[in-house]
């Protein structure tokens, strides 16, 4: 129990699989996913951390149903992939970081991914409380670290850039001790790249060890046919400009170059985060190959894996969205060494083949040529609409719990004593009914 004695950035592989898709908002029905089978081969494929919430519906219960199958124990013993997960946000107007909350929440977690232990713990979308909520909740994960060892690493959540480096920086100042990890969302992308600009030097001078970035589509802003609608509706945050310029900008790119804006985009994020986000980036594999005999992973991208790599998190709806990602990943990855050979090939569709993806003059070819198309896109969007942030919470933003969630936390907590559990624990509770129209 305790602090682990390596940092988090010794063994956190560079790319995490996000289950925030796993969720009513981005898709009708998340229950008729392939879940299951989206995790199986993401981990046959060599991903080797997952990232979720029990704000995102019934994305914490679907990827332990899918991590507790037979197939997953069998061949991939727990200690081989990472799981991080959330507390504090209940729904999208409900927070409660309180110690008593996050202790519920840290028992149900477990018990719903089915596990006696969490890799990481981020606070979930810290601009919503106060400083002073943030830095208690992190107190009190790190308690559960140090007296319980159901948590490794702790860190925070969000999307304002500069209140995640207000949050560091007055952990490290009220504490001593840094945040292992904060994890950013929609800050480094085609549209807007302020988590480089403006937040790295400020994270990486608060001592924190590792900066995921996450929604490398801007919450699925960065397609050419728009946002997603799932069964609740419109609820992306841009604004009506933005969104007809992203337009404009695919339309463009379809019609003038060939390229689907989606691939651009996540090529770009992947890509240019693996270079400008290594110093807050980890050393794992990039990717890695089952287990040979349920204890050591064999690496199949060593490239770079001696090294940190700037962490991205990609979220997948389905499989072929899935096998797409992970043919770009092993692309950019198979382009990471720099090579003397200037050959120059003629510009093919981003979208590698199996048979170019070793071709390391294909990869650096692809990308100069998205280094291109993102100052045409940027262009495109005009200095109106690059590095442009919606407010986070807006402005009619109150705080309010839902009617029974003293009372859903007091029975909890009971069924946690009648199953002879002490409720200051983390140890998993019994099963609890999902919410699924709890928000991303």
């Amino acid at each position: 129990m305790g602090r682990p004695s390596s940092p988090l950035s010794a063994h956190l592989p560079p790319l995490i699989m996000g289950t925030a898709t796993f969720n009513s908002q981005y898709n009708h029905d998340p229950y008729a996913l392939p879940t299951t089978e989206l995790v199986h081969r993401a981990l046959t494929d060599g991903v080797r951390a997952f990232d979720t919430s029990p704000y995102y519906g019934p994305a914490e219960e679907l990827l332990g149903r899918a991590l507790a199958s037979e197939t997953v124990r069998t061949v991939f013993p727990r200690h081989t992939y990472q799981i991080l997960t959330k507390v504090g946000r209940i729904a999208s107007s409900s927070f409660d970081y309180s110690p008593r909350w996050i202790r519920h929440s840290i028992r149900r977690s477990l018990q719903r991914l089915h596990t006696d232990y969490l890799d990481a713990v981020y606070c979930h979308d810290v601009e919503f409380v106060s400083r002073a909520e943030a830095l208690n909740a992190v107190r009190e994960l790190r308690r559960i670290r140090d007296t319980e060892g159901t948590i490794r690493y702790v860190g925070i959540s969000g999307y304002p850039v500069d209140v995640l480096c207000e949050v560091a920086e007055l952990v490290l100042r009220e504490t001593g001790e840094p945040l292992d990890i904060v994890q950013s969302y929609a800050n480094f992308t085609l549209q807007n790249t302020k988590l480089l600009s403006q937040g790295l030097p400020r994270l990486a001078a608060a001592g924190v060890d590792v900066v995921p970035n996450a929604s490398p589509l801007g919450m699925g802003l960065l397609r050419r046919k728009g946002v997603p609608i799932g069964s609740m509706g419109d609820f992306h945050p841009a604004p009506d400009g933005l969104r007809n310029a992203v337009l404009a900008a695919g339309e463009w790119a379809d019609t003038q170059e060939g390229e689907k804006l989606e691939v651009i985009a996540i090529r770009f994020a992947l890509e240019a985060w693996l270079r400008d986000g290594a110093k807050v980036g980890a050393r794992g594999p990039p990717l890695a190959c089952a287990p040979n005999d349920g204890r050591d992973l064999v690496p199949v991208a060593t490239k770079g894996a001696a090294k940190r790599l700037g962490v991205s998190v990609m979220g997948v709806s389905n499989v072929d969205e899935l096998n797409e990602t992970l043919r770009v990943w092993r692309s950019i990855i198979d382009g990471l060494e720099n090579d003397d050979d200037e050959q120059q090939q003629p510009s093919a569709s981003l979208t590698p083949s199996e048979e170019n993806i070793s071709d390391r003059a294909w990869s650096q070819d692809c990308q100069r040529r998205v280094s291109s198309l993102a100052q045409q896109i940027q262009a495109i969007l005009g200095p109106e609409w690059v590095d442009f942030t919606w407010a986070s919470p807006g402005p009619d933003f109150v705080n309010t719990l839902p009617p029974n969630h003293l009372s859903s936390l007091e029975e909890a907590e009971k069924g946690a004593a009648k199953a002879g559990l002490n409720a200051e624990s983390s140890v998993s509770a019994p099963v609890e009914t999902v919410d699924k129209t709890a928000l991303i």
